[in-house]
């Protein structure tokens, strides 16, 4: 298992996490968010995407389930889990062809099964400060290992 723990003191740093992280994704990977409702899951793919070359406005997808967007990465789905009943629920929805397309997906614990070898994050309040998070990213694919050790470094090195 490969993983890393950090902490955003407020919401700049969770932009700066994402912007950490962009270089890293590629098309095919699948990254699964779990965390409770406002911890930050949507504000960090809002910013992975800009990060990735879209200008397109980023929305939650609760009600919708799915959105896409282009990046100057390749295609980018981000979906949202929470009203879904499980992977029979999502594979019905018709994603067949996700293989080029890097995939975002809020309460991805639902779905983790569908995605073996994503990247995990988990968003948790922490501290005193509402705006505190402590976000674990881990995977057991080997895809992860260098991402990761790099990741921490980059983020500490983008100023506070």
């Amino acid at each position: 298992m490969y993983a890393i723990e950090v902490i955003c003191e407020n919401v700049a740093r969770t932009a700066a996490l994402a912007h950490a992280f962009g270089p890293f994704v590629r098309p095919g990977d699948a990254i699964l968010l779990s965390g409770a409702l406002a911890s930050g899951k949507t504000y960090f793919v809002q910013n992975l995407v800009k990060t990735l070359g879209s200008s397109d406005r980023v929305t939650s997808p609760t009600y919708a389930i799915a959105n896409s967007y282009q990046t100057e990465a390749g295609p980018f789905l981000h979906v949202d889990a929470y009203r879904l009943s499980g992977v029979a629920e999502f594979r019905d929805l018709g994603f067949d062809d996700l293989d080029g397309a890097i995939v975002a997906i809020e309460w991805g614990e639902k779905l983790q099964s569908e995605f073996p070898n994503g990247l995990h994050m988990n968003f948790a309040f922490c501290g005193t400060e509402q705006e505190q998070r402590r976000i674990r990213l881990s995977g057991s694919d080997a895809r992860w290992a260098a991402p990761l050790a790099n990741l921490r470094d980059e983020f500490e090195r983008m100023s506070p």
